[in-house]
């Protein structure tokens, strides 16, 4: 038994009067507090209790000993008070990572909302393309798209980005308007370049049938921002996550092309480092992303 936990008993054993008593509280025997508190006397080589039948009461060294023992034993319960009380809570600083343009546009407005209903936490907001891992760029939380693969990581599931194919209507009043999938292929494409198979747009039809077609453009990019503009621009039919194009859809600038036709949808994930002990300020993030990406959840977005 360490030595802390015999402190403990020994304090209990001084404040209740009885062997008996502080064992049912630590859920063990009295033969086994009173063999604790003999064998701490005998490390000491000193009596701390004086023992007889009507009960136990402390010597001049004992007294000297509980004093100190008192003391450790409240600052060790306030400071396991201290980090329970911050595990449940949602306060201290929150580490987040996610894709660039999803972050500027979908998790920056939700974060400052986030801060704004919660005052005690502080951000830190990371944007990388690429997958990193969590425990070495130290992320509490990460926002991430597609499919998870199997790892030790904790996951929750929030929601899922549809994606569209758009274009200027002075592009298509000029190329014309694609009536079927494979129409495309004899439009300019501009290919988001960071979605594995580019060059190879997946459709669904309205029958649920998966259509695959081969596409060409002048302008790759692999940042969105630089492909809706070239959308906006007329300079060709661009397929992107839906709410990278809803003001430009809302607005008139680019207008949705075979609408009755959908792109897969990547679903969306909150990861953190492990599925266990996670920390309140996680939690309370995460339960609240899960309330954010319901139908239509491009249209309902805070301003950042």
């Amino acid at each position: 038994m360490d030595r802390l936990q015999v402190m403990h008993m020994f304090v209990r054993v001084v404040e209740t009067g009885s062997f008996s008593k502080a064992a049912h509280e630590f859920s063990t025997t009295q033969p086994t507090v009173s063999k604790q508190i003999a064998a701490t006397e005998e490390r000491l080589k000193v009596r701390l209790l004086n023992r007889n039948t009507r009960g136990v009461s402390l010597t001049e060294s004992g007294a000297l000993y509980y004093e100190k023992c008192k003391i450790i034993v409240r600052e060790t319960e306030e400071a396991d008070n201290i980090v329970r009380l911050r595990q449940s809570q949602a306060q201290g600083m929150l580490r987040i990572g996610t894709s660039v343009a999803f972050g500027r546009r979908v998790i920056v407005p939700l974060a400052l909302d986030f801060m704004n209903r919660h005052p005690q936490v502080q951000l830190d907001l990371s944007f990388e393309d690429r997958y990193t891992d969590l425990v070495s760029q130290g992320l509490d939380v990460a926002v991430r798209m597609g499919k998870l693969a199997d790892s030790s990581l904790g996951a929750r599931f929030l929601g899922v980005n549809p994606w569209v194919m758009v274009a200027a209507p002075r592009y298509l009043k000029k190329h014309g308007t694609p009536k079927k999938p494979k129409d495309l292929s004899s439009h300019a494409a501009l290919i988001y370049s960071s979605v594995l198979g580019d060059d190879v747009w997946r459709l669904i039809s309205p029958k649920g049938e998966a259509v695959t077609v081969p596409v060409a453009g002048r302008l790759r990019s692999n940042n969105l921002s630089a492909v809706l503009a070239a959308a906006r621009n007329g300079l060709g039919i661009a397929a992107m996550p839906r709410y990278v194009a809803v003001d430009s859809l809302a607005s008139g600038q680019v207008l949705e092309v075979l609408a009755d036709h959908s792109l897969p949808e990547q679903e969306i994930h909150a990861v953190f480092p492990s599925p266990k002990l996670v920390p309140g300020k996680v939690q309370a993030f995460v339960a609240y992303l899960q309330g954010c990406f319901a139908d239509r959840w491009w249209d309902t977005l805070p301003k950042a």
